[in-house]
Parts: C-alpha cells; sequence; structure tokens
C-alpha cells in the first residue's frame, strides 16, 4: 500500500476518566494561572458557579452568556469582562458554544483556556473557531485558539439529555466521517475516525435506554476526543461547509442540523468515497454507510428533517448558492443539482438518495 502523508499531532493535555473535574485547580497552578474567568451558557450557570468555588481564590468570577454560533458581540462583550477582571486564564464549561467562547477570547487576547466539555462537540480538541457576524459564519484556523487542557470528566456528561446525547454524537460523528475522505487524510487519523465512530455505533442507543449508563457514557465521550481529534487533523468538506450555510443563513441549531445532514451528504459522497465508505460502513456494522447513519438516527429518536428545525422551504435555493460560492474541496465535484436535490430531501425528511 502507498502511504503519502503528513501528519501534525496537536499540543493538547488531555485529562480523561470519572471525576476527573476535581484536577481542575491542579491544571490552572501548572498553566501557572492566578486569575481564572469561569464562562458558560445561561443554563449552565449554576454548574459554572460549583466551578469557580471549586477553583476558590483564583477564581475571577464567570462569564455565562456563552451563544450559538459564537456571535462576534457576545465575544467581544466577554473580552471587555475578562479585561475588567484582570482574568489570565479562561475555563470554558459546557459544549461547543461555550468552548467556541473560549476560544474567541483566547484569539482576541492570547489567554490559556482550559475546556471542560458536557457534550460531544469535540470543538475542545481543535485550533479552529467559527464565529458569526450578521447572519454569515466565518472560520478562523491558528495555534492561539487551541485550548492547552482539556478535561473529560464522565460524571459530567451523565445530565446531558438522551435527545442531546443523540444528536451531539451525530454531530461528532460528522468529524470521522470527513476525516475518512479527506483531502489530507492520514493513516492515523483514519484509525482514530474509525475507532470513535465505533464507540458512538455502540454508547448512543444505550444511552437513548439509559441515559445513566456510566460504560456507555464513557464511551461515547471517549468517541468524541477521537471524533475531536479527526476535526483538529483533517480537513473537512461537503458536510461540514453545508451544516455552516444552514447554521449562519437560518439560524438553526448546531448538532441538530449535523444530525440531519450526515447521511445525505454521506450520500452524495459515497460514489467518490468508496474506501471510507467501506470503513464507515464497518464501524456501524451496517451494510452501507450512508442508509446506516439514517438508520442510527432514526433509532436515537434524532431528528430527520431539515423542515422540523424550523428552515423555510424557500431556503433551499439559498442554500444551495452559499454551499457553491466560495470553492473548497470535496471528493465528489459539487454540483448545483446533486446539492439541491440532497437539501430538498433533507428538507422533507426523506432517507439518503443511494
Amino acid at each position: 500500500m502507498n502511504h503519502d502523508f503528513i501528519y501534525e499531532a496537536l499540543p493538547t493535555r488531555v485529562i480523561f476518566g470519572q471525576g476527573k473535574l476535581q484536577s481542575l485547580p491542579h491544571e490552572v497552578e501548572r498553566l501557572g494561572a492566578r486569575r481564572v474567568l469561569v464562562l458558560s451558557t445561561p443554563q449552565q450557570e449554576p454548574w459554572a458557579q460549583n466551578v469557580s468555588e471549586l477553583l476558590g481564590s483564583v477564581s475571577a468570577g464567570i462569564y455565562s452568556n456563552a451563544t450559538m454560533h459564537t456571535p462576534v458581540e457576545i465575544s467581544e462583550q466577554a473580552v471587555a469582562q475578562v479585561q475588567r477582571l484582570e482574568a489570565d486564564c479562561v475555563v470554558a464549561l459546557g459544549g461547543g458554544s461555550t468552548t467556541g467562547l473560549g476560544k474567541a477570547i483566547a484569539l482576541r487576547t492570547g489567554l490559556p483556556q482550559i475546556a471542560v466539555p458536557t457534550t460531544y462537540a469535540g470543538s475542545e480538541m481543535t485550533p479552529i473557531l467559527g464565529e458569526t457576524e450578521n447572519g454569515v459564519k466565518t472560520t478562523k484556523r491558528l495555534p492561539v485558539i487551541l485550548p492547552k487542557t482539556v478535561i473529560y470528566d464522565v460524571d459530567l456528561s451523565l445530565t446531558l439529555p438522551a435527545a442531546l446525547s443523540a444528536t451531539s454524537g451525530l454531530n461528532a460523528m460528522a468529524h470521522a466521517v470527513e476525516a475518512l475522505y479527506a483531502q489530507d487524510r492520514n493513516p492515523v487519523t483514519s484509525i482514530m475516525a474509525e475507532e470513535g465512530l465505533a464507540a458512538f455505533a455502540r454508547a448512543l442507543p444505550t444511552i437513548t435506554q439509559s441515559p445513566k449508563d456510566l460504560e456507555a457514557r464513557s464511551d461515547a465521550l471517549y468517541g468524541a476526543w477521537l471524533c475531536g481529534i479527526c476535526l483538529a487533523s483533517a480537513g473537512m468538506a461537503l458536510h461540514h461547509k453545508l451544516c455552516h450555510v444552514l447554521g449562519g443563513a437560518f439560524d438553526l441549531p448546531h448538532a441538530q442540523t449535523h444530525a440531519v445532514m450526515l447521511p445525505h451528504t454521506a450520500a452524495y459522497n459515497s460514489k467518490a468515497a468508496a474506501d471510507a465508505m467501506q470503513r464507515i460502513a464497518r464501524a456501524l456494522n451496517a451494510p452501507d454507510a450512508a442508509q446506516g447513519l439514517w438508520d442510527l438516527a432514526g433509532k436515537l429518536g434524532a431528528p430527520r428533517s431539515l423542515k422540523e428545525l424550523g428552515m423555510p422551504e424557500t431556503g433551499i435555493e439559498l442554500a444551495t448558492e452559499l454551499a457553491l460560492k466560495n470553492p473548497y474541496w470535496n471528493p465528489r465535484p459539487l454540483e448545483a443539482d446533486g446539492i439541491r436535490k440532497l437539501l430538498a430531501r433533507a428538507w422533507a425528511g426523506e432517507a439518503p438518495s443511494l
């Protein structure tokens, strides 16, 4: 087999297991930080208060206004808070919204960040930030954006509702699916991608039935970590582009949009990425990758149409236009007609076209 690739390991320290939140004060100390600002969404403010108490005298306070799609105005408010409190480090507690805010602060201030994920988003493992301004989401990739330390505490995922666990897990799986057919894929991320997909395929149906199942929760968080590395290490293609377009233009919920789109984007690329599809099908223990992803979403009770997420049917044309606007690599060439049909099926909640 011809191996021709570049692999770059990103310098993040990962602490994984049960009860690992208790190691946060030690990790703050390792970074030499003295005044830590804890970040969360409004819903997770009580948790942020607990984390602030755990940090004791090194906590500078909390900022609990993290918002989906990382709006620039929220990031600027948070930076003002950082400066007011003279914080020298941020701790992002939560899912992609809070992690995104931590990254946006790091980008503007250069401060180190510790991520404590409570969902399966995976963005905590990447040097990538997607920010929204005037309905447009733009992406930056810089070393300063990467969290210094990530604490994966399995206990923190036990309260993630089953429905959110499903969509968050499918969102994470999308990182692995695209890493398997990425232009810059490599053997290491391909092994991680297949392992991450298999971990989720095992864990998510159990979590849907028994949300407090510790082994399944541990498996899912392990999958999230692996899929997060895939997102950081390999370029993403049509799937992530479409989800960015749909999220930015119609303010659709991030994880749910990924859950709806994944079977359709896999189907679009299936003939052009046969080897990747074989590995995905193997990880899912299914005869076909796109059908396997569609069936898994159904089994988990995840949304399977853009219509139910609130996207108007008239948006299909705009989304097709935006998806073709800035050229990017994809295993199958981007064709307006193919993308329009894919979006129409996803909007209506029809099975992927195989």
